[in-house]
């Protein structure tokens, strides 16, 4: 899997979003070890503190299928009728992934599937708490 291709059905898991308040649309693409992909997105609530982000969503999805390592992740969002824009994980999503990715795994932040920016996962989360850290 290329980052293009990732970052493209992290654009096609946008339109499942659930968003009626913010209108913020967020997709996200989390390859698996495994090869498979899973797409998450953005799902909101009247109550906002049980809104999950599609990071969340993704992860939530591959773990409930037994996947536990993963090799990438795309992110991509923009507001209804508004430019499209890097769309980087909440610190939520970043402390959720570690539970699961290594320091080095790619972090695709793309605004099309030819306009993106990677990250390391660290870059994203530096000196972070993670499953490490209570041994």
């Amino acid at each position: 899997m290329d980052y293009k291709e990732l970052a493209q059905v992290a654009i096609d898991a946008k339109k499942a979003a659930y968003v009626p308040y913010s209108k913020f649309r967020v997709g996200a693409a989390l390859f698996g070890k495994s090869g498979k992909i899973y797409m998450g997105c953005n799902i909101e609530s009247a109550a906002y503190s049980p809104t999950c982000c599609a990071e969340r969503t993704a992860l939530v999805k591959a773990v409930s299928e037994g996947e536990r390592e993963f090799t990438a992740i795309a992110v991509a969002g923009s507001a209804e009728g508004g430019e499209v824009q890097y769309c980087y994980p909440c610190g939520v999503c970043r402390q959720f992934l570690k539970e699961f990715v290594s320091d080095d795994m790619p972090v695709i932040i793309a605004k099309t599937a030819d306009d993106y920016r990677v990250h390391k996962f660290e870059e994203l989360l530096p000196h972070s708490f993670g499953p490490e850290d209570l041994k």
